[in-house]
């Protein structure tokens, strides 16, 4: 009873103290008693227990509210907003997809003749993103990939810091007792590994290399445009029929997941997808016959000293072309097999342009090649018969100059023809006969500027052909705006009669005229060229097939260019031509028909031309040569067609 009325008063009792909160007097008997033990013992420290104010609790209670959002929010942040982010380089340091290489499409001649292989080849690649992360380690590993290929450590860093890409071709095409160096060690280089690859080996280079091109590695930018299609180490196509159809030789590499540990062992491998090698081509290229033009053009070059020419064969039916030579040519085979920079640039800046094709991209002066042409127009203009005869007794016309009439304009011919209507005259190539006829003469009526170009546009003559090549380049046919716009002077009657025999501002590819002359052989249908005949998988079954392509038809009256074609075979023949200019043919075996041209390049200099069709009656070949800057006048081209076509039809 004592205890419990002592109790109930001390509840009533209460001590002030400055913190402004009660003190239970029980609290002050317990640290008393407390103080008094604290003494016996001999502790000496003093405490007194208060409890916590107002302020800090709200404080720590903030803080921690502050401290839990903050967790929260970065776990959202981790766990929902940036999932698929983290996932994506979890994957990644788990799985590492690599590719697996197939080969490039093969490509063929007419006859199923092989002309370029592929060769096995090794590149040493770096993948940056597994390189070590500790500096030290990721030293050792370049010092020791430096001491392997025999390449400075300083110029492979710099390799590596260059390079924006992740993937860093550091080694091409490496040697043998490299390669077998390299294998020994290289699961000990994180980040670098060696890639099977392959490079072209193209057959008898210097002779096809003009028509099929040559490949050469990869680019930056390429690489960044297709990475699923591309390794940093692969060959791409850099001009001819391997650049034209990319598409279809290139290959389609497969995949192949290699998954990993925490420390990097392997772990499985599985092959996601199989590799697809390129599509293959068949040309209608005969081989055999590109390398007879090939070697009659070089040996007639040397012996009439001069250094550049070209030729393209076509087959006046299909437009198909059967032959394409630019002289002079290069091996494409430099550009495969880690040539010497030097070598390459000895390439680049020869003055002669080897690089340079001259049958898509070279445009000449034509000379009298052009007279079949403005004979088909003036024959369907029917501004004059082909019976007709025009009298060439002089071997020249006079052209009056109407400012100056003690001055007038004296445009030659080569000879003296006589009497001559058109079939002699294109025989002949009668310069005074295609004076009249293109600028008129005394009461012979002529085409005049404007209906000769629009009938040399109907031939294709000014506009690329289609060819499926690169770089091809449309000739030139000049006109009165032409002339005025660009030089600043009008069109007078002598730069008509300079067309009309293929001289003054004209400029016209080798294509351009063989194209033309098929429509002319074939009786009036202008047909694109085409060099690959078919396209076929690995086991050479077809998948697409050429047709030929008609650019225009029935654009001159079949009869009209029957009398050019007769005309053209007088050449060869020599009926009624006594200056006929093709005979030499005449001892082919079998029957043809052709026209010269040879185009004055001032100092004495000339391109010579020669376009012939055989045989005449069911044309199988149109072969238009040219040689370009001859000394002296000589009849260069004529001579080489002879030589390719006796062996064609004989061999």
């Amino acid at each position: 009873m004592f205890e419990l009325k002592f109790s109930k008063e001390l509840n009533n009792r209460k001590v002030k103290t400055k913190f402004q909160e009660d003190i239970e007097p029980d609290d002050v008997l317990l640290d008393s008693l407390a103080q008094k033990k604290e003494e016996e013992i001999g502790v000496t420290e003093k405490k007194f227990e208060v409890p916590l104010s107002q302020k800090s609790l709200w404080f720590f209670f903030i803080l921690s509210l502050i401290l839990i959002l903050s967790l929260f929010g970065r776990t959202f942040q981790l766990q929902i907003l940036d999932n698929q982010k983290f996932l994506a380089q979890a994957k990644e340091n788990k799985f590492i997809i690599s590719y697996i290489k197939a080969e490039r499409g093969i490509i063929y001649d007419k006859n199923m003749n092989q002309l370029v292989f592929n060769q096995p080849s090794f590149d040493l690649v770096l993948g940056k993103q597994n390189l070590p992360g500790d500096e030290n380690e990721k030293e050792a590993v370049l010092k020791e990939v430096s001491g392997i290929i025999g390449k400075d450590v300083e110029e492979i860093k710099k390799q590596i810091e260059d390079n924006k890409d992740q993937q860093v071709l550091i080694l091409e095409n490496i040697d043998h007792q490299i390669l077998i160096a390299l294998e020994t060690r290289i699961n000990e280089l994180p980040g670098f590994e060696i890639e099977k690859n392959s490079v072209r080996d193209y057959k008898d280079g210097e002779i096809f290399s003009s028509l099929i091109g040559y490949t050469g590695r990869i680019n930056a930018d390429e690489y960044k445009g297709a990475p699923e299609q591309y390794s940093i180490s692969d060959y791409v196509g850099r001009d001819g029929i391997e650049k034209y159809y990319e598409d279809v030789l290139r290959i389609t590499p497969g995949k192949l997941q290699t998954e990993k540990d925490a420390l990097g062992k392997v772990i499985s491998k599985e092959v996601i997808s199989l590799p697809e090698s390129g599509k293959s081509l068949v040309l209608s290229l005969d081989s055999d016959l590109q390398k007879k033009i090939t070697q009659e053009l070089e040996k007639t070059l040397k012996n009439i000293g001069a250094k550049k020419g070209a030729a393209v064969a076509l087959d006046p039916k299909t437009g198909a072309v059967l032959s394409l030579v630019s002289i002079p040519s290069f091996d494409n085979n430099l550009f495969n097999k880690g040539t010497d920079s030097a070598e390459l640039e000895k390439l680049f800046q020869d003055p002669l342009e080897p690089l340079f094709n001259r049958v898509i991209s070279g445009t000449y002066l034509t000379g009298s090649t052009i007279k079949p042409l403005i004979a088909s127009a003036a024959l369907e203009e029917k501004i004059i018969s082909p019976d007709k005869k025009i009298n060439d007794d002089k071997g020249f016309i006079t052209i009056p100059n109407p400012w100056d009439p003690s001055s007038p304009t004296i445009k030659k011919d080569w000879t003296i023809h006589g009497w001559t209507d058109m079939r002699k005259a294109l025989a002949e190539s009668c310069n005074v006969y295609f004076y009249t006829i293109g600028g008129g003469y005394e009461d012979q009526k002529g085409l005049g500027v404007v209906r000769i170009k629009e009938y040399l546009d109907l031939f294709g003559w000014g506009e690329k052909t289609g060819i499926d090549l690169p770089g091809e380049v449309a000739g030139f046919v000049p006109d009165k705006d032409w002339k005025k716009s660009t030089l600043g002077e009008s069109w007078v009657d002598g730069d008509t009669y300079n067309l009309a025999i293929g001289q003054g501002f004209i400029k016209i590819t080798p294509l351009e005229v063989a194209t033309a002359f098929s429509a002319i052989a074939n009786g009036g249908k202008l047909l694109q060229p085409q060099i690959v005949q078919k396209i076929i998988d690995n086991n050479k079954n077809v998948l697409e097939e050429s047709q030929p392509k008609v650019i225009r038809d029935n654009f001159i009256d079949p009869q009209n260019l029957e009398i050019v074609r007769e005309g053209m075979r007088w050449a060869v023949t020599g009926e009624n031509s006594p200056h006929a200019s093709s005979v030499t043919l005449n001892s082919l075996p079998v029957s043809s028909a052709a026209k010269t041209g040879t185009a004055e390049l001032g100092n004495d200099h000339y391109n010579n031309w020669v376009t012939v069709f055989a045989p005449y009656d069911n044309p199988q070949i149109v072969l238009t040569i040219v040689l370009e800057d001859v000394d002296k006048l000589q009849a260069a081209a004529l001579p080489v067609a002879k030589e390719v076509l006796n062996w064609y039809f004989t061999k």
